[in-house]
This record gives structure tokens, C-alpha cells and sequence, in this order.
């Protein structure tokens, strides 16, 4: 039997000097790694592993959360990833998550990667509801999933919650990625819930209450309130945090006042408190003190980066607009050509009536002289007729009467003879005369067919080399002058546009909350109040007494702390 064991423990012994690694799985809010750690790594080897990898400097904020039993807790960065109490099955996932919240998120967050990682992990709590959301903000922020739920306590469509959404959408336009990110965070940081660690405690008369932890001190709630602390205490009133077991303990900086406990469900709670506690405390007290050299050089590189980016969307948006000019001018041209072949086309067919025209006019004088000349004939032959019968002796009266009425008649016939003659010479002078004109039409139409086919051989509006992006279509010009020079002049110009847009923002926050207001009043009427959550009640009283996040904060601490702890005492 002992041999047995012997040779079991050797053959253990051995596989962990074989098995010099083990493996890891890190779920980010972006993506999942995976890592091969040695043995001997603490928690702080793996975490800068994966702050590396993902090019993260602001580590400060973040943490590896882990699974364990029914709670979560965070890897510790000076004890060893083995020895943490936690399924050590392979591979071992953890969590790659915010831990703390800044205070202000556009003055904290320096690198578009930190102010990204916080962008998707507040979209999630809100869209799992961690975060609660007032229907007027979930329009602005387009979270559709806030929306779903909200959409049963209004007498609204998802048709009318669209187009609200998309009313908000075309105001910002024209944003990039880091700019749209960085106003829904600025927008979420006003929510109540915003930031806030809630844990389950009793003080010492027993009372159930909600412990809350965020980035300005400790906040206690009824469990029924999550959005209304009841006393706050800030982390420049703290002085001593601990716990004993089950027990925690919190020494005020006022010590005047009295030490105030309450206990924990379990101790692996208390733990937990414990580390956000410090961590927050010490991002409370580093946020006002002044920066430290590397977070100077990261703002000095953010700034410069945010300056190039300014530059470089400013060349992308006048070559944008370039490129819609040479756009118009080409539709132009084409148009203007459209135009010229229709003018040609419909010359080309007055031409041709033209010669129809001219040839029927030329046809019709033949004629008309022809007939002329048949009359002229007639005429002569009548006028011989009657010569030859004045000539003629008449022997009798009767025969004189006939000639005279046969001379008569001859005359009256020579005389409409006459006439004939002359209308149809006049007629035909008129063709000659149509003729002329046609002739004189046609040879202006050929004219003006000429010129029409000359102006389509060439560009008829030449453009200057500048005034077209570089890939215009069937355009040659030159874009060797689109060069940009990153002088200080242009950084002491784009610091003074930075602070244009700083004025800017502030008038836009303040559109924002107005547009909030207008949102609300537009769909307070479509409210359905016997569909209204305990949450959705709390927020509506909190905004008809004008009660925001902040102004409560300012005046839970306005007491003094010693009646802040007798306060939460007698809970």
C-alpha cells in the first residue's frame, strides 16, 4: 500500500515538472485571448500581459474578474494566479473589465482604447438593464434593447420610438467613432447607477440595506431605492477601512465622530468591498493631485493625436468636397452634352425638312412656269384667232352680229388669258422667292450642325489642377500641392479651435439636456401608468423634485459625518 502511494506521488511530482504552464482564456468587451502563463506568474504578470496586447496604458481603471461559487471577485496583483480560490479547470477564464469609474469620463480617459473598453461595457449594463435608463435617454443613446423594454409603458409604436431615435441620430452626423463613444458615455455617467458596485449588508440593528461603492465615496440605499442613496459618505471623510470576518468597519476622518460597522453576508464579500474601497479611494485622491509625467506624456500624445486627426479630417472633408464639385461638374457637362446632342439631333432634323422643302418649292416653281409659258402660248394663238377675224369679210348682218359676239368672246378670253399669265408668273416668282429662302434655311442649318459637332471634339469649361480630388473620373490634374505641414503655428491654431470646441460642447450639453426635456414632455403623454416599474416611479419623483445624481450627493454630505453615522445606525 505505501509503495502504492509512493509511486502515485511520484507520478504527480512529475507532472508538474513537466507541466511548466498552464493556460488561460481573457474575455475583453472586444475580443477573447488566450494566454500561456508560467507556473511562478502573480496576477500582475498576467494583467500587464494583457494590457500589452491590447495597448492599454489607463491600467489603473481595469481589472481580471473571476467566477467563483455564487459571487465574482478580482485577481490580486501581488499573489500568485494559481493560489487564487478558483476552478483552476484549463483553461482558466477570467474577465477583462472596468473596475472603477472615472468621475468625469471626457477629462479622465486619455486613450481611445480605454475610452472604447468603457463604451461597450456601459452600452451592455444598460442593455442588460444593470444600469437603469430613462426612456428619454435611451432614445438619445438608440439602445435598442432599453427601448424594448420601456416600449409597454408607452402608447407608442417601435415605428415612433424609430423615428424619434433617428431625429436624435441626424443631429449627429458627421461624427467619428471616438466622438459618438465619447457623448454616450457622457451621457450615461448622469445616470443614477451609474459607476455604482452594489453589495447586500445589515448595520447593527439588524435593518437590510445596499451598500454602494463608486468613484466619489460610499453610498447606503434601501434595497428597494437604487437610485437614491440615503447617506453618503465621501472618500475625503475616510479615513480607515478594515473588517474583520464578517464585520466591516469604516473610521470617519471626523473623530468626533463614531466608528460605523455593518456586516456582510460572507467574508469573500467583505474582501471584495475591501478592494474596491482602495482602489476607488486611491483614484479619488490621484484625481486631485496633479498628474504624474506618464500621464502628462499620454495627454500630450492624446492631444497631438486628437490635432493630427483634426488635420487629417479636415484634408479628407475638403477632398470630399472636392470630389462633389468635380462630381457636379462632370453631371454638368454631362448634361450640357445630353443638351448639345438634343440641339444637333433636332437641327440635323430640320435640316432634312429643310431640302424636303426646298426640293418641293423648286418642283412646284417648274410647274408653275411651265403653266406660264402654256399661257403665254394660249394667249398669243388667241390673239391671232381674233386678228385673222377682223380680216375675215362678213357677208351679212348675221354673220357680223356672230363675228362681233365671236370677237367679243375671243377678246374676253384673251383678256383672262391675260391675266392668268400674269398670276401665274407672279406665283412663280413667289416660289423662286420660297425657294431663296429655303435655301438660305438650309445653309444656316448646316452652319449651326457644323458648329455643334465642333464644340462636342473639345472640353468646353476646362478645371484647374485643384479643383478635382485625385481619382476624379476622366480628369487630369496634378495633387502635388496637398501637403501639410505640422507646424507650431498649426498646433497654437488647433489648441485655440480645441478650446472653440470646449466653449462648443458646453452649449451643446446644454442643448442636450433641453432636448432631453423636450423628449420627455413630448412622450409623457403617451405614458401608461399602471405599466410604470418601481425604478421608472423612483426617477419621476426624483425629476419633479429637480433631484439629479450630483445634487443629491452635495446634500447627503452637507451634515455633518458624526450625524451621518448616528443616521445609519439607527436604520
Amino acid at each position: 500500500m505505501a509503495s502504492v502511494l509512493a509511486s502515485k506521488m511520484g507520478l504527480s511530482s512529475l507532472r508538474r515538472k513537466q507541466a511548466k504552464t498552464f493556460n488561460v482564456a481573457v474575455v475583453t468587451m472586444d475580443a477573447d485571448l488566450e494566454f500561456s502563463c508560467e507556473l511562478k506568474w502573480k496576477g500582475k504578470d498576467l494583467f500587464e500581459l494583457v494590457c500589452r496586447t491590447l495597448g492599454l496604458r489607463e491600467t489603473w481603471f481595469f481589472g481580471l474578474r473571476y467566477d467563483v461559487k455564487d459571487t465574482v471577485a478580482w485577481l490580486k496583483m501581488d499573489k500568485k494566479v494559481l493560489d487564487h480560490d478558483m476552478p483552476k479547470e484549463e483553461p482558466i477564464v477570467f474577465h477583462f473589465l472596468a473596475k472603477f469609474y472615472p468621475e468625469n469620463a471626457e477629462e479622465e480617459l486619455v486613450q481611445d482604447i480605454t475610452q472604447h473598453l468603457f463604451f461597450l461595457q456601459v452600452k451592455k449594463s444598460i442593455l442588460e438593464e444593470e444600469i437603469y435608463c430613462p426612456p428619454e435617454a435611451s432614445v438619445l443613446l438608440a439602445s435598442y434593447a432599453v427601448h424594448a423594454k420601456v416600449i409597454n409603458l408607452y402608447q407608442m409604436t417601435a415605428e415612433m420610438w424609430e423615428e424619434r431615435i433617428t431625429v436624435c441620430y441626424a443631429e449627429h452626423r458627421g461624427r467619428t467613432r471616438d466622438e459618438a463613444e465619447m457623448e454616450y458615455l457622457k451621457i450615461a455617467q448622469d445616470l443614477e447607477m451609474y459607476g455604482i458596485n452594489y453589495f447586500s449588508i445589515r448595520n447593527k440593528k439588524g435593518t437590510s440595506l445596499l451598500l454602494g461603492v463608486d468613484a466619489l465615496g460610499l453610498h447606503i440605499y434601501d434595497p428597494s431605492n437604487k437610485l437614491t442613496p440615503k447617506i453618503s459618505f465621501p472618500w475625503n471623510e475616510i479615513r480607515n477601512i478594515s473588517y474583520s470576518d464578517k464585520e466591516f468597519a469604516i473610521k470617519p476622518l471626523d473623530k468626533r465622530a463614531d466608528v460605523f460597522k455593518f456586516n456582510s453576508s460572507k467574508l469573500r464579500v467583505n474582501k471584495l468591498i475591501l478592494q474596491l474601497c482602495i482602489g476607488n479611494h486611491d483614484l479619488f485622491i490621484r484625481r486631485r493631485r496633479i498628474d504624474s509625467l506618464e500621464v502628462q506624456q499620454m495627454k500630450m500624445q492624446a492631444r497631438e493625436e486628437k490635432a493630427r486627426k483634426q488635420m487629417e479630417r479636415q484634408r479628407l472633408e475638403r477632398e470630399k468636397q472636392l470630389r462633389e464639385e468635380a462630381e457636379r461638374a462632370r453631371d454638368k457637362l454631362e448634361r450640357r452634352l445630353i443638351q448639345l446632342q438634343d440641339e444637333a439631333h433636332m437641327a440635323n432634323e430640320a435640316l432634312l425638312r429643310s431640302e424636303e422643302t426646298a426640293d418641293l418649292l423648286a418642283e412646284k416653281a417648274q410647274i408653275a412656269e411651265e403653266e406660264a409659258k402654256l399661257l403665254a402660248q394660249k394667249a398669243a394663238e388667241a390673239e391671232q384667232e381674233m386678228q385673222r377675224i377682223k380680216v375675215t369679210a362678213i357677208r351679212t348682218e348675221e354673220e357680223k352680229r356672230l363675228m362681233e359676239q365671236k370677237m367679243l368672246e375671243a377678246e374676253m378670253l384673251a383678256l383672262k388669258m391675260a391675266e392668268e399669265s400674269e398670276r401665274r408668273a407672279n406665283e412663280a416668282d413667289q416660289l423662286k422667292q420660297d425657294l431663296q429662302e429655303a435655301r438660305e434655311s438650309e445653309r444656316k442649318a448646316k452652319n449651326k450642325l457644323l458648329e455643334l459637332t465642333s464644340k462636342s471634339a473639345y472640353s468646353p469649361v476646362p478645371l484647374s489642377a485643384n479643383a478635382l480630388p485625385p481619382d476624379g473620373p476622366n480628369f487630369n490634374f496634378s495633387m502635388e500641392n496637398l501637403s501639410f505641414d505640422f507646424k507650431d503655428t498649426d498646433m497654437k491654431r488647433l489648441s485655440m479651435e480645441i478650446e472653440k470646441e470646449k466653449v462648443e460642447y458646453m452649449e451643446k450639453s446644454k442643448h442636450l439636456q433641453e432636448q432631453l426635456n423636450e423628449l420627455k414632455t413630448e412622450i409623457e403623454s403617451l405614458k401608461l401608468k399602471e405599466r410604470e416599474t418601481p425604478l421608472d416611479i423612483l426617477h419621476n419623483e426624483n425629476t419633479e423634485k429637480g433631484t439629479s445624481k450630483q445634487s443629491n450627493f452635495k446634500k447627503l454630505t452637507l451634515q455633518s459625518t458624526k450625524s451621518r453615522v448616528a443616521f445609519f445606525q439607527e436604520l
